[in-house]
């Protein structure tokens, strides 16, 4: 017989890792290809893994609740072919690393995904750790043999190391260095850019004391990987914010006109969401520098324009996305808001639906919110909050009146944008949002 593996697969674009939320088949089972096997969680969708093989279940390697890195195994099977032989698999070779060794500086880039997370040993008893795990606790002065490990055989893993970031672990200890008194007048100096770009380790985290009727609510994966997302964008990607308010009393008059007729026509809502969906839309194809992912070396401005919508559950929050949101109808566009909240929140968003986003829509209004600054979605280099539309007393004309106003926040990378390109692509926003009335705005 012959051992094949199956490894985590990448279930969307930028996912580095899946957490097993439920095993479907237990050893001994016997499976068909394409028979489901485990249900794994990112922070971008639930989805079930399929089986590459037919045959029988060997060994399950991951435990339910379970986090690993996309490419790691998480069970065998046995199926038909020469006898005692193993399949082979591919694993990127991992470089020995003594404790206590100095750590160089990382020179693969921060946004690099991680290929493995195993800790092995070679025949000298080296520690072996994967490329992604180096690269973290060098980028962090940590000392990986202080950090424990919560894979199988006591491995560490990448999120056994973002752990130890945000918790704080002792920090490898510098060697000493012998320095003479200088004598001459010391001239400070400014440190390199990329010192000056690292984010700090994050301090312990505190103990927090607790009561009597205080309840504690374990962590889900979705939730860790939330969590450890955010904190990537945000150390990694300088945040910079603006807003501009917008009056869109024509809007709201075009939109109320209609929204009877249609809900009838059509079976779903013309939400006001799909007016601010598809002027953001044309505004990136007007400006789409916006539309860019920072890469190390080099800015990407992406062709199409995939925008990724945020909605929440109870507990998540997912970011479907709308292909080529530029090219559909405000109608079309309104239709595809409401299938992919239906599925997200039934359930039933397939991992494509996730993948592919190069820009993020917010509809913080929903929740009653005026104004709030939204974490970048990694790696667009922006986000943008549509707020509560409220009425508010504005001047019109030299005169004051009562207006439908709504405030438009943008969280923006700053390595890739700056203020001036950011303003005039809000500014094109506002023009159009302004002048959506029957005269010249077609929902069809």
């Amino acid at each position: 017989m012959m051992i094949e593996n199956i490894k985590m697969p990448q279930l969307g674009e930028s996912v580095t890792e899946g957490t097993i939320s439920t095993w479907l088949v237990k050893v001994g089972d016997r499976v068909n290809k394409y028979d489901p096997l485990a249900e794994v969680m990112t922070d971008k969708v639930n989805a079930e893994v399929p089986s590459s093989f037919s045959g029988v279940i060997k060994e399950l390697i991951a435990n339910e609740g379970e986090t690993l890195a996309v490419g790691e195994i998480i069970c065998t099977i046995e199926v038909e072919g020469a006898a005692g032989e193993v399949a082979a698999t591919t694993i990127e070779e991992t470089k020995p690393v003594e404790k206590a060794a100095p750590v160089a500086p990382a020179q693969t880039p921060v946004a690099a995904a991680p290929v493995q997370t195993i800790a092995k040993t070679d025949e000298s008893g080296k520690v072996r750790y994967s490329p992604a795990v180096l690269r973290l606790a060098q980028e962090n002065n940590l000392d990986l043999s202080l950090i424990p490990g919560s894979g199988n055989n006591g491995r560490v893993t990448r999120k056994d190391v973002l752990n130890a970031i945000a918790n704080g672990v002792p920090q490898a200890a510098p060697a000493p260095v012998a320095v003479e008194a200088p004598t001459q007048p010391v001239v400070a100096q400014t440190a390199p850019a990329a010192q000056v770009a690292k984010a700090p380790a994050a301090a312990p985290a505190p103990v927090i004391p607790t009561a009597v009727g205080d309840i504690e609510i374990p962590v889900t994966g979705v939730r860790k990987a939330i969590a450890s997302n955010m904190l990537r964008s945000k150390h990694e990607a300088p945040h910079a914010w603006m807003m501009i308010e917008v009056d869109v009393t024509n809007l709201v008059n075009y939109r109320n006109s209609l929204k009877d007729s249609f809900k009838k026509k059509e079976g779903f809502s013309l939400t006001f969401f799909a007016f601010f969906v598809k002027a953001v839309a044309q505004a990136l194809k007007e400006y789409p520098m916006i539309n860019s992912m920072w890469a190390g070396d080099k800015i990407i401005q992406k062709k199409d324009i995939n925008l990724s919508i945020a909605v929440a559950t109870d507990d998540a929050l997912f970011v479907p996305v709308i292909k080529n949101a530029d090219e559909k109808t405000i109608k079309g566009i309104a239709r595809e808001i409401t299938e992919l909240a239906t599925k997200v929140r039934t359930g039933k968003l397939k991992s494509d639906e996730m993948q592919g986003g190069t820009f993020t829509v917010n509809n913080t209004g929903s929740f009653g919110s005026v104004q709030s600054a939204g974490i970048i979605n990694y790696p667009q280099a922006a986000i943008l909050q549509i707020e509560s539309i409220v009425k508010r007393p504005a001047v019109v004309n030299g005169m004051i009146g009562v207006r439908d106003m709504v405030n438009l926040c943008l969280s923006l990378d700053h390595r890739v944008l700056d203020g001036f390109i950011c303003g005039k692509f809000l500014g094109r926003v506002k023009e159009i949002l302004e002048n959506t009335t029957k005269e010249n705005t077609n929902v069809y």
